[in-house]
């Protein structure tokens, strides 16, 4: 039975009426330019999904990457990406933790023992030792923000997965092993784009591999709005877009850790930190209004961290403001 704790995530914190900092999505909705993109697309609803459509957002995602067609698995969301991985039916899977639970919930609701690597003090990958076949990492990885080196995940042992549904708030993606043949992928458009309820992501790895995984998979398994918002969101235009919001995340990012200085246990590469802040620091914060996301539910940390999605300075203030409130009440 997995433990509910894994199941939790920054939604769950998020409850309306509160300053949303918990959850990473960049914008509370996409941009006009896609939305009026979807809204064409409404017209497509009464018919079922189209191959043209599919073969279309396939063949645009293995641009963006350099890859071909059928190195690309198109997904309801990077989660879903996660539930088909023990499609792979590997010995033993492990863990690079702290990170994104929903990987190891796939795994042990499936009967697959599931190995902990644990990473410590600034969180970053040093030597693993593990006789597990097959390895899921974050990069940046969820919620310590901390980008590991490609070189580096290369030498973990095992068949490797690499969950790289931040990357693309990393300016240039300098270590995404998305163009790796060997390495199974998995992107995330929902963040960057403001497509949280809309689910959209795709897994990138070698064709016989993803046949895999999408073997029992129903008809019709990505619906034509995500089908054009995976389009949408890897042609020329939006890259571009993209490219520019990573290099704003940066700014905003030494913002926030010039902010918050002493509290931020590592520097942030992605588009949230993690911070150490005193015992019942959360709830005070909610008390004020403001939603954060506890990390006592990532094996590895406890209720000391918390982890904060950065915003733009004159919305980061507002936690910025309400923080040192509550350090000083708990002092």
């Amino acid at each position: 039975m997995t433990s509910p704790d894994l199941r939790h995530h920054g939604d769950v914190d998020a409850a309306p009426g509160l300053a949303d900092f918990a959850v990473n999505v960049r914008v509370p909705h996409p941009p006009d330019w896609l939305r009026e993109r979807l809204a064409a697309a409404l017209g497509e609803l009464g018919r079922y999904p189209s191959k043209p459509a599919e073969e279309r957002a396939r063949e645009t995602v293995a641009r963006r990457h350099g890859r071909s067609p059928d190195e690309v698995l198109l997904l309801n969301g990077a989660a879903e990406g996660f539930a088909l991985l023990p499609k792979l039916a590997p010995r033993r899977a492990a863990i690079v933790h702290p990170g994104f639970t929903e990987p190891e919930v796939a795994f042990r609701d499936a009967g697959i023992p599931v190995e902990h690597v644990l990473l410590d003090g600034d969180f970053r990958l040093r030597e693993v030792r593990s006789d597990a076949d097959l390895i899921v990492i974050g990069n940046p990885t969820n919620p310590t923000s901390v980008l590991h080196e490609a070189a580096a995940l290369k030498a973990l042992p095992g068949r490797l997965v690499v969950d790289e549904a931040f990357m693309d708030a990393v300016p240039g993606e300098p270590e995404s092993l998305a163009h790796d043949p060997d390495v199974l992928v998995l992107r995330s458009l929902t963040k960057t784009w403001g497509l949280a309820g809309l689910r959209a992501g795709y897994l990138l790895g070698d064709p016989e591999t993803l046949r895999r995984l999408a073997h029992g998979r129903p008809h019709w398994p990505v619906g034509s709005l995500t089908l054009e918002a995976i389009t949408a969101c890897c042609e020329p235009f939006a890259l571009e877009e993209s490219a520019r919001f990573a290099r704003e995340a940066q700014q905003h990012a030494a913002y926030a850790s010039e902010q918050l200085q002493d509290l931020v246990v590592v520097a942030p590469n992605g588009p949230f930190l993690l911070i150490r802040a005193p015992k019942g620091a959360r709830q005070a914060l909610r008390d004020k209004g403001i939603a954060v996301r506890r990390c006592d539910t990532f094996p590895g940390l406890d209720d000391t961290y918390l982890r904060v999605a950065i915003r733009p300075p004159e919305e980061f203030a507002v936690f910025v403001d309400a923080l040192r409130v509550v350090m000083e009440e708990l002092a």
